[in-house]
């Protein structure tokens, strides 16, 4: 697995990098200061499987290098480690296609987790950024097992819209994938918000992540 972290401090690429190699311990680790040495990097190793990005870089906003590498590196997953633990921030990121939002105020074992569910096809997101409905569904789920998509009363079609969803795609992009008319795949969205007591896509996103839920292999 190569990985690219991307934080100006010395000290917290160090520790990603211990967290990284106790979870895979043939880990090809870089590391980057700042996004201008970051693309050079990604340029450089394009069959990166993870970029670690860090919203406050010296020399640009995190953000905006998010929406670049989602751009031109569809292929390569983004994960958001940030000394903020603003809800607005970690829905931005979601919405740009980050496929998890670790605060640097995690202990180790939270970051551990988040990571194992990452790697398992999931998404990390705070479990503070939560409605209190979803904190408490969530909470009953960790206490047992994941949750699936059919217990929420979704289909299997909408299982794999959720998929899709949760790998970033848009409406247009799951037509493509799933061959289904752009009105067919708007009603699908619909009844998943309603199943997971969402407002937005994003929304519907963070709740899946919370409770476990991974996008299917072939989504």
């Amino acid at each position: 697995m190569k990985t690219l972290v991307v934080d100006d401090h010395a000290l917290i690429r160090d520790a990603l990098r211990g967290v990284l190699a106790e979870l895979h311990e043939d880990a090809s680790i870089f590391e980057a200061p700042d996004s201008r040495r970051a693309m050079q990097s990604i340029a450089e190793h394009p069959d990166l499987d993870l970029v670690l990005l860090d919203l406050g870089l010296p020399d640009r906003s995190g953000f905006d290098v998010l929406a670049e590498l989602r751009e031109r590196y569809p292929a390569i997953s983004v994960v958001v480690l940030s000394a903020s633990d603003k809800g607005d921030d970690i829905a931005r990121a979601l919405d740009l296609g980050a496929l998890g939002f670790i605060p640097k105020s995690a202990s180790r074992e939270v970051m551990l987790s988040a990571f194992r569910l990452i790697f398992s096809g999931g998404i990390y997101v705070p479990p503070e950024i939560l409605g209190p409905a979803q904190a408490a569904r969530a909470a009953a789920t960790r206490s047992s097992r994941p949750a699936s998509a059919a217990e929420l009363g979704l289909t299997e079609r909408q299982t794999q819209v959720l998929g899709l969803m949760m790998k970033g795609k848009s409406n247009k992009a799951i037509c493509r994938a799933l061959d289904l008319a752009e009105p067919t795949v708007k009603n699908h969205v619909t009844a998943i918000l309603k199943a997971l007591n969402a407002t937005n896509r994003t929304e519907a996103v963070i709740a899946a992540g919370a409770l476990g839920l991974t996008p299917h292999e072939d989504a």
